[in-house]
Formats: structure tokens, sequence, C-alpha cells
């Protein structure tokens, strides 16, 4: 019995160190990304965090011991701030009308690519993902050109008569015309996503539903979207983060205007740190990551699976 019990104590010694060794190997392999992640993400979110609480400007780099602490006093000046308001309001104009959309027209091209001709699928998921795999610098360069006043699109509708406006200075057409835009270039992402999603339901409940007599509308929306449920909630988190951090369209196309109608949030924050005012930006990218950590809960609490 001692014998036994002297084994097992040997041999679960033996495995223990077996688990030390594989856990010092494993945290080697993991330890180049701790490092990166920690040097060039971790370190800069705390400071940032840090920064938000002070008064800190782009004066204050030479003489940082001037900087004082003034607790929530950033973000009681964003709150009181108007184009803070304006930026947020652009940006969340910009995901509750352009993430439903984009989510329609991307699940109805998943499902005619779904029930299209299946050689010509590939060519066309190519086609429809080109935008998302190009530069968005040099997308926006292009549809700048296209929406200028006597760009492309408004040389076409002179041809029918019709007198375009200047759609990218024009405070009633500059945020749609952005939104347009962005909504043709990320609609491939969920589309790809989206037919994946199709392509993994069984076939069986199609044709179960079909015997007892259910249309393709009834069973799409009791069938195909209680499926889709996960892979919905997986392209509206990926779609509306973007969205609610979209910068460079802003950027490259309008400035943040006309007057400030395509000021988005990033681009607010960009510009205070421009301004040199780093206190304020620190504290406008935090009610940013809030806002976007609340919505994608929101979306959790939604759209989660009912299995």
């Amino acid at each position: 019995m001692m014998g036994k019990r002297a084994h097992r104590g040997a041999e679960g010694a033996g495995n223990g160190a077996l688990r030390r060794r594989q856990a010092l190997v494993a945290w080697g392999f993991c330890l180049p990304f701790v490092l990166v992640f920690g040097v060039f993400m971790l370190v800069p979110l705390l400071s940032s965090m840090g920064m938000s609480f002070t008064d800190i400007t782009s004066r204050d780099l030479r003489t940082p011991f001037n900087v004082n602490i003034i607790g929530f006093g950033n973000y009681v000046t964003l709150l009181s701030d108007p184009r803070f308001h304006k930026a947020l309001l652009t940006t969340a104009i910009f995901v509750i009308v352009g993430l439903p959309i984009t989510i329609v027209i991307a699940m109805a091209f998943a499902v005619a690519l779904n029930k299209g001709l299946k050689h010509l699928n590939a060519f066309f998921r190519a086609v429809f993902y080109a935008p998302v795999v190009a530069s968005v610098v040099a997308v926006s360069v292009v549809w700048r050109y296209i929406l200028q006043d006597d760009g492309l699109l408004n040389s076409l509708l002179a041809v029918f008569g019709i007198n375009g406006p200047d759609w990218l200075h024009d405070t009633r057409f500059a945020l749609p015309a952005l939104m347009i835009m962005t909504i043709w270039r990320n609609m491939g992402t969920l589309m790809i996503i989206f037919l994946a999603g199709l392509q993994a339901i069984p076939t069986e409940l199609k044709e179960a539903a079909a015997v007892d007599g259910a249309g393709r509308w009834r069973t799409f929306t009791s069938i195909t979207l209680p499926l889709m449920k996960p892979t919905i909630l997986l392209g509206a988190v990926l779609i509306s983060v973007a969205y609610l951090q979209f910068f460079e369209e802003s950027f490259v196309m309008t400035q943040g205007g006309p007057l400030d109608s395509t000021l988005s949030a990033a681009y607010y924050v960009y510009q205070q740190f421009g301004f040199g005012r780093y206190g304020i930006a620190s504290a406008a990218s935090w009610v940013l990551f809030i806002i976007i950590a609340l919505v994608s809960v929101l979306q959790f609490r939604i759209l989660k699976s009912d299995e």
C-alpha cells in the first residue's frame, strides 16, 4: 500500500512538473504578443485614461510637472461643448441609419448568391468584397471626385436635365453622401459573413418547411433568420464598431464640414489632439470607448441566441 502511494505521489509530481513546463513553453510563445500589446496598446491606453483627468496640453510636454489633476473637469467640459454634442449626434445618426441599411442590403445579396449559380459565387464574392480590401483613403478620394460639384455623378444627372447639388458642401447632402459611400464599402464584409451563415443552415430544415407548405418568406422568417441570429450579431457588432469610429471618410472628403454636419466623434478627438488639448481629447476618446462598449452589450442582449 505504501508503495502504491509513493508511486502515485511520484506520478503526480511528474505530471505537475510536466504541466509547469508546458505552461512555460506556452507563455514563451505568448511573450512576444504580450510585450507588443503591453508597449503599444496597454501603456497608451492607461496613459490616455490618466491624461483624461488632467489639464495637459501641448505646451506641457516640455514642463510635465506643471500638469494639474482636475478630476472629471474634462468630462464636464465635454458635456457643455455643443460641438461634441453635434459629433455624437452625427455618429449616432450614422450608426442608427447606416447599420440597418447595411445589414438588409448585405443579407439580400447573400441570399441571392446562396440561391444563384454556384460557379459564379466566387466571382461575385470577389466583386462585392473588393471595396473592403481597397484603401479607405483611395476609395474616399475616388468618391470625392464622383460627388464634387462638377464630378461624375452630377455630369450623369445633367444628361437627364437634372441639376445635381454640391453633395459634399451642402449640409443637407454631405452626411447622406458619406453614409452611402460607407455602406457600399462595408456591405461586402457582411455579405461574406452572412453567406457563410446561410450555407451552414441544414437544407433538411428548409425541405421540411416546404413539405409543411411554408412559402419562401415564411421559411426565411421562421427558419433562416432565427438560425442566423449569431451570425447577424457578429456582423452587427463589427459594423457598428466601425461606424462608431468612422473617421477617414470625413477627414478625406469633407474635413468635418460643412458647418460640422459630418463631424464624427472620432474626428472630434483628432481635432482636439491637433489643437494640443490632450486632456480633452483623451476624455472624448474614453467617452467614445464607453459608448462602443454599451452598444456592443446592447446588441448582445437583443440578438443573443435563444439556445
